[in-house]
């Protein structure tokens, strides 16, 4: 009944999901996000919800159309900020990566942490895609599958590029 709302101001897109929601049951697991216009509102929920597992804010101009990706619109705001990294290689099967290679903005090369079920699934067939398998080693020296550069871009928690610990936290996209 709505069509494609891309084009329209965040502030009718959202209405437009509201109306939507509003005809769910009471119950129902599928909620919109708590929203707010007032800057000391969204302080309080920045400062007070951590511990519930809410890792930032999301700040949106009202006005602003829908743009895939980051873009001027809207800003992150997190307790842990993130870096992007550049996915070069995996451990493990290519369908179920252990961990992954990346190539951090520094220029080094180092293995994640080991990786979320949902996270793995999500990024096997791009790797198992990537083509024949090829050897290498991390800048410390640890074996790897590599795979071309560019098959991905994950975010990795900043703050865990030292001491080689890296957790890569989702997929963001090649």
């Amino acid at each position: 009944p709505f069509g494609d709302v891309r084009a329209r101001p965040y502030r009718e897109r959202r209405a437009s999901l509201l109306d939507v929601l509003s005809g769910l049951p009471a119950n129902s697991p599928i909620q919109a996000v708590s929203a707010t216009s007032d800057r000391h509102t969204a302080l309080t929920w920045y400062n007070t919800l951590q511990d519930q597992g809410v890792e930032g804010l999301v700040a949106k101009r009202a006005a602003s159309p829908y743009r895939a990706g980051r873009g001027g619109a809207w800003q992150k705001i997190r307790h842990a900020e993130t870096i992007d990294a550049h996915v070069v290689g995996y451990t493990g099967p290519a369908s179920r990566p252990r961990t992954l290679a990346v190539q951090l903005p520094d220029g080094r090369i180092a293995l994640t942490q080991k990786l979320a079920a949902p996270l793995a699934a999500q990024i096997g067939p791009l790797l198992a895609a990537a083509g024949p398998p090829r050897a290498d080693r991390t800048s410390a020296g640890q074996p790897y599958t590599a795979v071309p550069h560019g098959i991905a871009v994950v975010e990795i928690a900043a703050g865990t590029t030292r001491h080689a610990v890296v957790s890569a936290t989702r997929l963001r996209g090649g």
